[in-house]
């Protein structure tokens, strides 16, 4: 069985990503690690290459700035990145990672077994994780409808497989059609820090990104603004590759007391009194799960 992951960045160390923790994560399950790289300003590449280990390939891209941001596919540049990488990879199984994405080293060995047992049957195209969503700082996670909990990360590489944008993939069945994947669960689980970077990087990710997925102008991030019911203290542990990059943290982070919920929050708190009371999650899949 071989392996291949991907990626794709541009300006990843302007913006704050912690890219090269993600990759260091991943290394250990892959036989190559792809990165479709755009043009950045920064030392994102220098710092690539920096990590010094020959499975990591370096593709140099551009992307379309003429997509026009109110078209119905948002985020399409982002999937064309994506689309990039992954056509890119030569293993049987292609592992994506967003550049704010890591895997715990706990989970190597159940996510290589996961792969192993599902390559022989073809109705797996994909397999899926768990997620947790770090928010504010590393001792606490964010959990409601609102922040997708379950999403595929590998994809069999054998079928026609595409990312139409950056969070999922679609397999192309026809001239005109297309579907989310047929998955099976690893039991293992991704760990985001996008939220965690400072409101000062994460300002400027969100000018950068804008353009590609709306048309409406931009507003400043501040972290306190969300419901602190969905903020959950964090008990376990972060992945290694990750510890250096985190900023140190007392406690749980805390949210505006005074925010006021808006039709969407009471939407989601209503969401999750009936998930407690039927044991199930209404959380959007983009897949199949393979029973």
């Amino acid at each position: 069985m071989k392996v291949s992951g991907f990626t794709f960045l541009r300006n990843g160390q302007r913006l704050g990503y912690p890219f090269v923790a993600s990759i260091k994560s991943v290394l250990p399950l892959v036989d190559e690690f792809i990165v479709a790289l755009g043009p950045c300003a920064d030392d994102t590449e220098k710092l690539l290459r920096e990590i010094g280990d020959p499975k990591i390939r370096i593709i140099a891209t551009q992307w379309n700035e003429n997509i026009r941001p109110d078209y119905s596919i948002k985020g399409f540049v982002y999937g064309q990145q994506k689309s990039i990488a992954l056509f890119n990879c030569t293993g049987d199984w292609a592992f994506y990672l967003e550049g704010d994405e890591l895997v715990h080293e706990a989970d190597l060995p159940k996510i290589r077994a996961a792969m192993e047992r599902h390559l022989p049957d073809e109705r797996v195209e994909a397999l899926a994780f768990d997620y947790l969503h770090f928010y504010g700082n590393a001792n606490t996670y964010a959990w409601s409808p609102a922040w997708y909990r379950s999403e595929v990360r590998i994809i069999r590489n054998t079928i026609p497989a595409w990312a139409s944008e950056g969070l999922f993939f679609n397999v192309v069945v026809g001239h005109k059609k297309s579907r989310y994947p047929r998955a099976a669960h690893t039991g293992a689980t991704i760990y985001h820090y996008g939220w965690v970077r400072n409101e000062e990087q994460m300002n400027l990710k969100t000018a950068a990104v804008q353009k590609y997925w709306q048309n409406r102008a931009n507003t400043a991030v501040d972290y306190t603004q969300i419901d602190p019911a969905v903020l959950k203290p964090f008990t376990g542990t972060h992945p290694q590759a990750v510890q250096g990059w985190l900023p140190r943290a007392d406690g749980i982070f805390q949210a505006d007391p005074n925010y006021k919920l808006s039709t969407r929050d009471k939407k989601h708190r209503r969401m999750l009194k009936l998930e407690q009371w039927l044991g199930v999650k209404f959380n959007k899949k983009h897949y199949t799960l393979v029973r």
